[in-house]
């Protein structure tokens, strides 16, 4: 009887994958041998595996690419960055390696830029495409960096009043890129029908006439899609599409200065070891439904900007952790405690119920077990009990007699850092763990480097005010 933790997985999913096996019972992730990451390390420890970054980047790229040859498309396709999945300075340099576009949210993303900027590696001619509800430094910093020179820089106008302010601050003889966000409809599990982002599609060709075309200091650049469920090949989704596509070309006949369609971000990452994605058939039946559209109103097709978020860097991020002992609490529940929390270290496990891939990285010879996984904070909300394909979570039974247990969650490079305020307080004072930036020497032998170490109690005193 193949009772294994390996054969579990084995006989569950096509194993191993393209960025996991096992060699002598140890996880190895990307071919790096996550044991030996421990054994320097120790855990909980965060890895941000680079290399992953500029390989989805890339895939993107040529998906649309090839799309768009294939159905003889017009215009072309440019990939930007989503900053708020992770602006760390060390995610911001490899993505910025391969030639994309930056995408913003805030005043402070702004900062960024112009940091990048001084520094030779991001230049005044790249755009930059700047999302949000905006308030005064945002809208200060926008005019502040198309003065001095970013002539390619492209607030999306999120509503009617938030071109008056553009209006008001900028110079007789300064010129300013526009896009509009158009307010998509929201799926029907929404509680409200209509995003609160955005302008209308009723008002989109009046608010251009009556605001923008009358000004010479503005030029309509691009119309902004996007919807909070993402990508998907769904009615709701390709609807949503067909409906702004349409008021593209409303729009266009009246604005011919514009040529760019923004579909935001949305493709899914990898959340368990049973993911399946067709991004090919995907990128392909969006760039012929636009094409298709076009065609019928006798626009020209538009150039299509994507903004990759999670997509970019979630898949090259992981966190390990060591299960420090089990508790029985009933006959039917075990519960493995890691020696950090899931609340601080990955929040969206409790704030929105979001799994990742869950791998154990050693003792794979042995028998499984169901089991919950719980941290260490005080809160009834602190654990993890099922995965995306399961309602359950199985690792390799605990073994009190010293073989210790080691467990990774995968995928985890999007947003957990920032929602769970990195470098602040977190809750019940449990450290924020280290993190650990694995990169390529040019030999292709894997390097490590330190980023942070593990959260001290001074830091976090400090912090409190004492």
């Amino acid at each position: 009887m193949k009772n294994k933790y390996i054969d579990l997985i084995e006989q569950t999913f096509e194993f191993p994958q393209e960025e996991f096996k096992v060699i002598d019972n140890e996880l190895y992730f990307n071919d790096i041998p996550l044991m030996e990451i421990i054994k320097q390390y120790g855990t909980p420890v965060k890895i941000t595996y680079l290399p992953k970054i500029a390989r989805q980047i890339q895939k993107a790229r040529k998906w649309f690419n090839v799309a768009m040859a294939k159905s003889e498309y017009e215009g072309d396709y440019f990939y930007s960055y989503c900053t708020k999945s992770s602006h760390f300075s060390f995610v911001m340099d490899e993505v910025l390696k391969n030639d994309v576009f930056i995408e913003t949210s805030s005043a402070f993303d702004l900062d960024i830029v112009d940091k990048l900027q001084s520094e030779g590696r991001y230049g005044k001619d790249k755009y930059i495409i700047c999302n949000g509800f905006k308030r005064p430094q945002y809208i200060e910093n926008i005019l502040k960096l198309n003065s001095i020179g970013f002539q390619n820089i492209v607030p999306i106008v999120d509503n009617i009043f938030e071109i008056d302010k553009y209006q008001h601050g900028m110079k007789k003889n300064q010129k300013l890129k526009l896009g509009l966000r158009i307010a998509s409809e929201e799926e029907p599990k929404f509680e409200f029908y209509t995003s609160r982002l955005g302008i209308r599609y009723v008002d989109i060709v009046p608010l251009y006439l009556e605001k923008i075309k009358k000004d010479p200091r503005f030029e309509l650049k691009m119309l902004h899609f996007f919807i909070n469920t993402g990508i998907r090949d769904t009615a709701y989704y390709w609807n949503e599409l067909v409906k702004s596509v349409n008021v593209y070309c409303e729009l266009k006949k009246v604005c011919p200065e514009l040529d760019s369609l923004n579909i935001g971000g949305g493709f899914p990452i990898k959340n368990s070891l049973g993911f399946d994605y067709d991004y090919e058939y995907m990128a392909e039946e969006i760039i012929q439904q636009i094409k298709n559209i076009c065609k019928q109103h006798g626009v020209p097709e538009p150039d299509i900007y994507t903004e990759f978020g999670s997509y970019t860097v979630g898949e090259s991020g992981a966190v390990l952790y060591s299960i420090l002992d089990q508790k029985r609490q009933n006959d039917r529940e075990s519960w493995n405690m890691i020696d950090s929390s899931f609340m601080t270290t990955l929040p969206d496990t409790w704030a929105i119920n979001r799994r990742f891939v869950l791998l154990a990285v050693n003792n794979w010879d042995m028998e499984y077990e169901r089991v919950f996984l719980g941290g260490l904070t005080c809160d009834s909300e602190d654990f993890y009990n099922s995965e995306a394909h399961a309602n359950a979570v199985f690792l390799p039974k605990f073994n009190s007699l010293g073989r210790t247990q080691y467990i990774g969650l995968f995928h985890t490079g999007a947003y957990q850092e920032s929602i769970g305020g990195y470098g602040g307080i977190q809750h019940c004072l449990i450290p924020a763990p280290k993190h650990v930036i694995v990169d390529l020497d040019e030999d292709g032998d894997y390097t490590t480097k330190l980023f942070a170490k593990e959260q001290s109690y001074k830091s976090m005193l400090k912090i409190l005010g004492y």
